[in-house]
């Protein structure tokens, strides 16, 4: 009997200090009435090679761990899981993994969300091919079928089948209700788009069913980076047919009244600067209203193309009750974890911390 006293308490003190374990930094709503949907840039570089593979892991950590504390409701990530699809050929001097290693890394790095919070990825080049988009094979419905996340379950509401003819969430809607926002609906889409994804999408939205909904348009290649972005007219990957940058807004984002925050990865700057590693434009839509448009990708971050694959860099958008502000807030849980570095943990430049006004 002593003895199972004894045990008693040593477990209520083990879950007291679990309870009570101290955040370092410890991120706040600017408001409780608040959510948030937290922006993953391309993780390749966490994948790329064994060394980074923990701060991947301590993102999606982070993540789990605010689910209730900041409301999440989604984890948008833009794509370029693995530097290589297809590939048993490690090239040492860009990677020490093989594809199959980088896609079970990428695959338990986001188990942390399983059955936790939706996570919508829109697939980039790297997913592609062998090396780099020669064609449209892919393991990520492998990898990420849509059995395996059961917050997908209820808010996934449209597919359509990929490059290979394959049902897959490179190319799906999932809806989102909020008392102060109304009705939200995000769509994600392949790299490099085929004209059947686009005219897919611009039917989805514009139909009687979420005409009235906020929508959020989601696909990896769109904007350049830096201060002046533009949107992309010609890239050289091999993988055709398919739609670029300035093709996706005047097929599919123009046209449509109802996309108004556009979400993409891909382009940055080996220098790991800043500026060159986002973008961020706003344009008028045929219905007149504004259009925002934004690119964040942190792989080189941490040390340029072989560093550290980002530095941990994720962005918070915060969506105000006031049901049109959104805030965007640039973090990072790895400076965040620790007393002696949560100083280095927020980037409060003008293109790092903004609003987003959505009217």
């Amino acid at each position: 009997m002593k003895k199972n006293i004894l045990l008693l308490g040593f477990l209520l003190i083990f879950n007291v200090n679990l309870i009570a374990q101290h955040r370092a930094d410890r991120q706040q709503l600017s408001d409780t009435n608040a959510f948030t949907m937290i922006l993953l840039g391309d993780p390749q570089g966490y994948t790329k090679y064994d060394i980074n593979w923990p701060i991947f892991d301590l993102c999606t950590s982070w993540i789990s761990d605010n689910i209730n504390h900041l409301n999440i409701k989604a984890v948008l990530c833009t794509g370029d899981l693995v530097e290589q699809n297809e590939n048993i050929i490690r090239n040492r001097k860009m990677l020490n993994q093989t594809s199959k290693e980088m896609w079970e890394l990428a695959s338990r790095a986001l188990s942390r969300l399983d059955n936790k919070v939706p996570y919508i990825v829109s697939c980039g080049n790297h997913d592609y091919g062998y090396r780099s988009s020669e064609n449209g094979m892919t393991h990520f419905p492998d990898y990420f079928p849509f059995e395996r996340n059961t917050a997908w379950r209820d808010i996934c509401v449209d597919a359509l089948p990929n490059r290979n003819g394959i049902p897959s969430l490179e190319n799906a809607a999932f809806e989102f209700h909020d008392p102060n926002w109304g009705d939200i609906l995000i769509v994600t889409s392949e790299f490099h788009p085929r004209d059947e994804v686009l005219e897919w999408a611009k039917n989805l939205v514009s139909g009687d069913q979420y005409i009235n909904h906020t929508v959020i348009f989601m696909t990896h290649s769109y904007l350049t980076n830096g201060m002046n972005s533009q949107r992309i007219e010609k890239e050289g990957y091999k993988l055709a047919p398919g739609n670029n940058g300035k093709d996706i807004w005047e097929k599919l984002i123009r046209p449509s009244k109802n996309i108004r925050f556009v979400i993409c990865g891909h382009t940055a700057d080996g220098n790991a600067s800043f500026p060159d590693n986002v973008s961020y434009r706003t344009d008028n839509n045929d219905a007149g209203k504004i259009v925002h448009q934004m690119m964040f990708n942190v792989q080189t971050l941490g040390g340029g193309w072989e560093g550290n694959g980002g530095d941990g860099w994720l962005r918070i958008l915060e969506f105000m009750p006031d049901g049109k502000t959104v805030k965007v807030r640039t973090y990072s849980p790895l400076f965040g974890i620790s007393p002696s570095t949560k100083h280095l943990a927020h980037r409060t430049e003008p293109y790092d911390q903004f609003d987003i006004i959505i009217e």
